[in-house]
């Protein structure tokens, strides 16, 4: 590889098994933010450099330019290891400034898969995390009714999440977002970890609302 002896010597440091998420976030507070070294560790296609990439990133630097290369870069991870790159570039990235908060607005109607389902989850994150969404849950539904039944499955997910957190805030969709559920049977009997919430609509919400009545 031909990167500079600073990136190959964290390069060597966590390109292994026993480098856990923890390690690469105490790595990162470490560096603090260096985006030249974060486009080397990128770089190398390496999964744990590629996270550690993302924690060091300019957010200032982060452009819809530099968005596409990364989609386009990790379509060599399994589709579990893409999941986590994507969203974590969303968490500790894109969340972050109102510029790129904007650009995954406008990614609804994205030829990308990755940049569709980073819409839809950012919808539901901030509904799951209490901020204020915006005035757009009637606009949002519908296009979850209309479309989920035919997207990819990534994106099928982070809609469904959507829908299922709309229903727990807003009572007066629930009852729709119940029947959405019902109508389109995604996650139907998934098998689930003990504690671990289903993601079949009906489920998902009643579980959820009985949680938070308590």
């Amino acid at each position: 590889m031909n990167i500079s002896p600073k990136a190959s010597s964290i390069y060597d440091r966590i390109n292994n098994e026993t480098t856990k998420l923890g390690d690469l976030r105490k790595i990162a507070k470490e560096i603090k933010k260096d985006h030249e070294l974060a486009m080397e560790l990128w770089g190398t296609g390496g999964f744990k450099p590629r996270q550690l990439a993302i924690l060091i990133m300019d957010k200032k630097m982060v452009t819809q330019a530099l968005v596409d290369q990364i989609d386009k870069d990790i379509q060599i991870h399994t589709s579990q290891e893409q999941n986590q790159l994507i969203d974590w570039l969303m968490a500790n990235q894109l969340s972050k400034d109102k510029k790129t908060i904007a650009l995954m607005q406008s990614w609804e109607n994205s030829p990308s898969s990755n940049q569709r389902r980073l819409f839809w989850y950012y919808q539901a994150r901030l509904r799951w995390t209490g901020q204020t969404p915006p005035d757009n849950t009637p606009e949002l539904l519908s296009a979850i009714e209309a479309n989920i039944s035919k997207e990819a499955p990534g994106v099928q997910w982070a809609m469904n999440f959507t829908a299922a957190w709309i229903g727990i805030f807003d009572e007066k969709y629930r009852a729709r977002c119940i029947d959405l559920g019902k109508k389109n049977g995604l996650f139907k009997g998934e098998k689930v970890s003990k504690g671990c919430t289903p993601n079949y609509l009906p489920d998902f919400i009643s579980i959820e609302v009985k949680k938070r009545a308590k």
